[in-house]
Formats: structure tokens, sequence, C-alpha cells
């Protein structure tokens, strides 16, 4: 069972939007005010709780809770959007005796739809109910939509050596929803972060900014950024543990990571899980631009998916990434096999790299001959599954 930091309690409820009757409504409540960061989509039409969040960030309330509905995205919905999220932070704010502007809204799930407030409206208070120090698996299940299972991450902190039971610890722990339409910047994912520890406004903002750009922003299923992305960190300092900026950095990005790879282990329909290791770039901005397009490609994902080792497509994509790569400095490897040096084929056994691809797990590495610089991103397959769940998600 995920423990909570101290201080934190969560709980989800079945609200009656999903059509199962799953659990679909989460709550995560502070005992305490919470330092707050938050990094958002960058998709131009964002959905009503993003454009909510943001000025909530931008004034920089202390929150108190987060309220995630999953099964309606609240996106495409006008100024009624806004108005529902603004009753659904008040309506956590009168269970809790806090003010709204203290309430962090999240949403997730089929787009253009009105919020159905009346099941939000009764659904709230039983979520406030049954909020509870081990409440967060129920939580993480209750984000979720097209996932098959949920997410969640943590790590600890300590003051001095773990032999002395005298000392201070703080924890971080995250949980995140997310299978699909998911590519940087960042996918259609949800992620909360948490920790006891005391951590200040500025260094939360800065530190989950590159924690993000390391993690969520590196993974990949299906090329298409959603209206609804929101990571949001959340310290309410309860356990009395300042970590330095650096501690706490390696720690935030140890847990944005895991969470992220576990999004895109988990994508719509995968059967594999590819990490892409792009070196020999002149900088790391170089290296994820072009990870970036091989990542989404979907000729890529596709022979993945086939097991067929055909590496041009490999290369094909990191020509089209923008980038000013020289295709006579490209090496490629397949797992242990080398396939590709200089840009010309090498003398490898098809067998062998076809062996490569029938693992789950699948490791590929391109050099570009360029530089030291490198980068690692994130990808799965692209199976006649992922088609199937799109093609009926709203029916």
């Amino acid at each position: 069972m995920a423990a909570l930091p101290k201080g934190f309690r969560a709980a989800g409820v079945a609200a009656g939007l999903k059509k199962n009757n799953d659990l679909d409504l989460a709550l995560i409540v502070s005992d305490a005010d919470c330092a707050a960061a938050a990094v958002f989509t960058t998709n131009r039409v964002r959905a009503a709780p993003v454009v909510y969040d943001q000025r909530l960030i931008a004034e920089r309330h202390p929150l108190r809770a987060v309220v995630i509905n999953a099964g309606n995205a609240n996106a495409c919905t006008g100024v009624q959007g806004i108005r529902d999220c603004e009753e659904t932070a008040a309506l956590v704010a009168a269970e809790l005796g806090c003010a709204p502007h203290a309430v962090f809204v999240m949403s997730t799930g089929v787009i253009g739809v009105p919020l159905p407030m009346a099941k939000l409206r009764a659904a709230i208070p039983h979520a406030a109910r049954a909020l509870s120090p081990d409440g967060l698996e129920s939580a993480a299940r209750a984000m979720m939509t097209t996932d098959t299972r949920p997410k969640l991450a943590s790590g600890d902190l300590s003051a001095a050596a773990k032999s002395d039971p005298s000392a201070r610890a703080a924890r971080i722990i995250g949980v995140a929803k997310g299978a699909g339409m998911i590519h940087p910047n960042m996918a259609t994912m949800l992620a909360v972060i948490l920790t006891d520890a005391v951590v200040s406004q500025e260094v939360l903002a800065s530190t989950l900014r590159r924690a993000v750009q390391r993690s969520f922003n590196r993974i990949s299923v299906d090329g298409d950024t959603s209206t609804n992305d929101t990571v949001l960190v959340l310290a309410n300092g309860t356990s009395g543990l300042a970590p330095t900026s650096t501690e706490f950095e390696i720690m935030l990005t140890s847990v944005c990571m895991d969470l992220a790879q576990q999004i895109a282990r988990d994508g719509e329909g995968a059967t594999k899980f590819v990490t892409l290791k792009v070196t020999g770039a002149r900088d790391e901005a170089m290296a994820e631009a072009v990870g970036r397009a091989v990542t989404r490609s979907p000729l890529v994902k596709t022979a993945l998916y086939g097991e067929d080792p055909n590496w041009g497509r490999i290369l094909a994509a990191a020509g089209a990434s923008g980038q000013d790569i020289d295709p006579n400095r490209l090496a490629l490897w397949i797992g242990d096999v080398q396939v590709c040096a200089e840009g010309a084929p090498m003398p490898y056994s098809e067998a062998e790299a076809a062996a490569a691809l029938k693992s789950r797990e699948i490791t590929i590495q391109l050099d570009l001959g360029l530089g030291e610089a490198s980068a690692t991103l994130w990808t799965c397959d692209l199976s006649h599954e992922y088609v199937t769940i799109n093609g009926r998600y709203r029916t």
C-alpha cells in the first residue's frame, strides 16, 4: 500500500462519470497549506481546468486540495466549463473548510462534453468522508481512463544516516494517469506529486520545470498533445526537513522519470516498451529533437510492433527532425546489434536484429557522430489494439 507523506489524505470514489461505474473521482487533501508549482500543456486548445489552475498558480495561492475527475475532460466547453471548475472547487472547499482558491481542479476524459455537475455535487461529499492516509491507490485508480493500471512512484529524503532513528525524514510520492494522446509537451496525462518536505514555491517551480523536461517531456505514445496535461507538486512542510534544492531536485526527477516510464509502458495497445538513446549530438536540445522525431514516427512504431528490424525508418525519422544532422555520421544499434555505421549498413545478422525486437523491452541507440551530448526518451509500439481503443473511445 502506498504510504502518503505526513499530513496528506486521499480518496477515490465512483461519481457515475464512467460508463462502468468504476472509481472516477479522486480527492487529495493536505491538513496544512502547501507551497505549489505546476506545469501545463502547451496545446493552444486548453481545457477549462488548465485555464482555471494556471490562474491559481499565477496568483501564488497556497493549496489545500486537488480534486480530479475522469471520464470527462471539461475541454472545449466554453465559459460554462470555467464556471463548473469554480463550482467544483467551491464544493470541495465547503467540505474541507478552506477557501475555494485553495482547491486545484483536474479533469480527464472525453473532450467537448459539459461536466455532469449534478453527479459531482452528490459525489464530492462522499469523497470528503472517505479521505484516509491509506487512500492514495484508490485515488490513483479514480484518475484512470484507458490506463490498465494505476501509476505510483515514491522516494525518501533523510537529514542523516538511516541508522540514526532521531533523524528527520521526508517522503515524496507521485501518482499519474496516461496511456494515450501522449507526446511532449506533455501528453494526455495528469500527475500529482506530494511531499512533506519544507520546499519554497520558487524551488518547487524551478525544479519541477527541469524534472518535467527530463521525464514527462521525453515520452511519446502516439504523437498527440492533449488539452488537459498538468503536473502538480505540493509541499506541506510537515516533516520539518528542508532538503537542499539539489537534493530535492534529484528525488523529484527520479519520481517523475518513474511515472513517465510507467505511462509509456502502459501505452494504449502497447506490446513493447522502448528506450531510445540519442548520443553524439552537439547539445542536449538537438538530441531531444531527434529523439522526439523518432519516437512519434508511426512507421517506426509499427515496425516495432511487427518485430521488423526495418532500421531505415529510424534514420529517415531522424532526418525529418529539422536538426542539422550528417547522414554520413549516423550509427545505429538495435539491442546489442549494430546495424548501421557512417550512414551505411553493417554486415549484421538479420535474425539477431529481429530477435532483439521480440523482447517486451527494447533499447535502441542512435549516435549522431557530431558531439558529446545525449538524451534518453521512452516510447512504445503502435498496434492494432491502439486503433480499436481510439476508434471506439466515445462509443
